[in-house]
C-alpha cells in the first residue's frame, strides 16, 4: 500500500493508521496459528493441539541438560490420556550443542531416550533467524514470562486454550514438583 502527501492529509492519515491497524491483525494471538514442519519434515500445525495442555521445549542432543529427555518422557507418558502432550523443537543456538540433521536428532531421541512426543525440526529460538513461534513465545504471548531464551530446555505450559501460563527456566526439570504442579493444575482447568 503506498500513500502519497500530496492529497489531503487527513486522508494520508487515514491510510496509515488502516496501514497500521492492518499488521497488527498479523500478530498471532496463541500458539495454534502456527504450522512448522516436523522432525520427518511434513507441516505440522499446532492447532492440531487444540484443547491440550502443552509444554513446549527448546532441545539439544549435546547439552548438560539433554538428559531432561528422559524426564520430558515420562512426564509425557503419565499424563498424555488426560490430555497433555510435550513438543519438542531442536535448537542449535547455544553452544552448538545440537549440530545434527533432523534424522539423527530423531535417531538420537527415540534410541537413547526413547521419545514419543512429537518434535518438530531444528528450528533457531533466538537472534534475527528465531522461528516466528519463539518470537510469539518470548515477546507477545505473556506479558509476564517474556524475555529471550537464555539455553536449551527453557519450557513453556500452554492451557488448553492455547495461552502461555507458565515458563520454567532450563535448571527447572520437567519432573520437578514445581512442573508437575503446573501441569496437574492446568490440566484440572476447563477449556473455554
Amino acid at each position: 500500500m503506498r500513500f502519497s502527501r500530496s492529497g489531503s492529509s487527513c486522508a494520508y492519515f487515514i491510510g496509515l493508521m488502516a496501514l497500521l491497524m492492518s499488521a497488527s491483525l498479523f500478530a498471532a494471538s496463541s500458539i495454534y496459528e502456527f504450522t512448522l514442519p516436523s522432525i520427518d519434515g511434513k507441516p505440522l500445525a499446532l492447532a492440531n493441539f487444540k484443547g491440550k495442555v502443552v509444554l513446549v521445549v527448546n532441545v539439544a542432543s549435546r547439552c548438560g541438560f539433554t538428559p531432561q529427555y528422559g524426564a520430558l518422557e515420562s512426564t509425557y507418558e503419565k499424563y498424555k490420556d488426560q490430555g497433555f502432550v510435550i513438543l519438542g523443537f531442536p535448537a542449535n543456538n547455544f553452544g552448538s550443542q545440537e549440530p545434527g540433521t533432523n534424522q539423527e536428532i530423531k535417531t538420537f531421541c527415540q534410541t537413547k531416550y526413547s521419545v514419543t512426543f512429537p518434535m518438530y525440526a531444528k528450528v533457531s529460538v533466538q537472534g534475527d533467524d528465531r522461528t516466528p513461534l519463539y518470537t510469539y513465545l518470548t515477546t507477545q504471548a505473556n506479558p509476564a514470562l517474556v524475555g529471550e531464551i537464555k539455553w536449551n530446555f527453557t519450557k513453556f505450559l500452554v492451557d488448553r486454550n492455547g495461552n502461555v501460563v507458565k515458563r520454567f527456566e532450563p535448571d527447572v526439570t520437567p519432573d520437578s514438583p514445581e512442573v508437575i504442579a503446573a501441569i496437574e493444575t492446568t490440566l484440572k482447568q476447563l477449556r473455554r
